[in-house]
């Protein structure tokens, strides 16, 4: 909460640019699939469902990536699995990204996600979580760069779509090639690769080295798109010139503030919405989250994103806390409301 809201405290920048159209905005092409601009929504565990993602491609995202779901938990026909793999009529082109280290069952999951209406199938070669790792999926598969070709080979043998890898340079910093490992993929069959130059243990700690993501970027045929520490467009366009990426994938700075991804597209400094817009977004949030997963599970689903909107907005610091003390979603609705009443046009003062 305080590093929201020192960032929204700090004058917005916008980038220096020339002549010309800003580069983020181009479409480019992922296999067949146009992608109208060159800003990506990153897949967020637990985090990147339907609404999430309906929302960033309304304000602005070219693509949006799912959280990431369990290839077995696909073949096994689990219920909240399978509703995973909705797809909104107003997000594609969309991506889901699914997990798991078995070539043949990652192939049927494959299938599955393309016959739910995605345009690109994202196969999770990063997540650090022990009990992910231990089934040989996530970031493990950087481990044995020939097992995660494999499961590449074998969902690009699988379907009409394309395929895409989302990784980061390894599982330690002195783990193996990233570049190496991005050549392989792309080799078996990967049409876009997303990288993360921390290493999955270092989870977000220290700095993104974007030295690594360049060198991923001159190792393959294919687009590459980077994330870590892009958070607005000035930072965007200097991780670009710096790795000569296709795009830049936009994560833990959208929480909160899908602004951003317009912001960032457009080229534009980082936008200042009012409080009023604020909680008129946020209110319409909370009601698509309660539509897709009953009020119970919402209210404590959505305990995390008052925070990520509210914070540094102007809105009371008081209101955001009792926010996250209401024990019943019908409740935080009506405090949101109220304060969305109280609020006007103009709002408070910085609390």
């Amino acid at each position: 909460m305080r590093a929201l809201v020192a960032a929204r405290a700090r004058e917005p920048i916008a980038p220096a640019w020339g002549d010309g159209p800003w580069p983020l905005a181009e479409p480019f092409r992922v296999g067949d699939v146009e992608i109208p601009n060159r800003v990506a929504l990153a897949p967020l565990a637990g985090i990147g469902n339907r609404p999430f993602r309906e929302q960033a491609r309304r304000h602005g995202a070219g693509l949006v990536v799912s959280e990431m779901v369990a290839a077995h938990g696909i073949r096994h026909g689990n219920v909240r699995t399978r509703g995973m793999l909705e797809v909104g009529a107003g997000e594609n082109p969309v991506s889901i990204q699914v997990f798991g280290g078995d070539p043949a069952v990652m192939a049927e999951a494959a299938r599955v996600v393309e016959d739910a209406g995605a345009d690109i199938v994202d196969i999770n070669m990063g997540c650090p979580v022990p009990k992910i790792m231990k089934t040989g999926a996530g970031a493990a598969l950087l481990a044995d760069p020939a097992r995660g070709a494999a499961v590449v080979r074998a969902m690009a043998d699988a379907v009409r779509i394309p395929v895409s890898v989302k990784m980061r340079r390894g599982i330690r910093p002195d783990g193996t090639d990233p570049a190496e490992s991005a050549r392989r993929f792309a080799d078996a069959g990967a049409a876009l690769i997303a990288v993360h130059p921390r290493a999955a243990a270092d989870e977000y700690a220290g700095t993104a080295d974007h030295s690594i993501s360049a060198r991923v970027v001159a190792a393959v045929d294919v687009p590459v798109l980077i994330s870590g520490d892009i958070t607005d467009a000035a930072s965007a366009r200097e991780a670009l010139e710096m790795t000569g990426a296709a795009g830049v994938m936009i994560g833990r700075a959208a929480l909160g503030n899908p602004w951003t991804l317009g912001a960032i597209a457009r080229g534009e400094a980082d936008p200042r919405p009012l409080p009023a817009e604020v909680l008129d977004e946020h209110i319409a949030f909370c009601g698509d989250i309660a539509v897709l997963m009953g009020t119970d599970r919402a209210c404590h689903y959505l305990r995390k994103f008052h925070s990520w909107y509210l914070a540094g907005r102007g809105i009371p610091d008081a209101e955001i806390h009792a926010l996250l003390e209401d024990a019943s979603y019908d409740r935080a609705m009506a405090r949101l409301r109220a304060l969305r009443a109280q609020v006007g046009a103009s709002g408070w003062a910085a609390a």
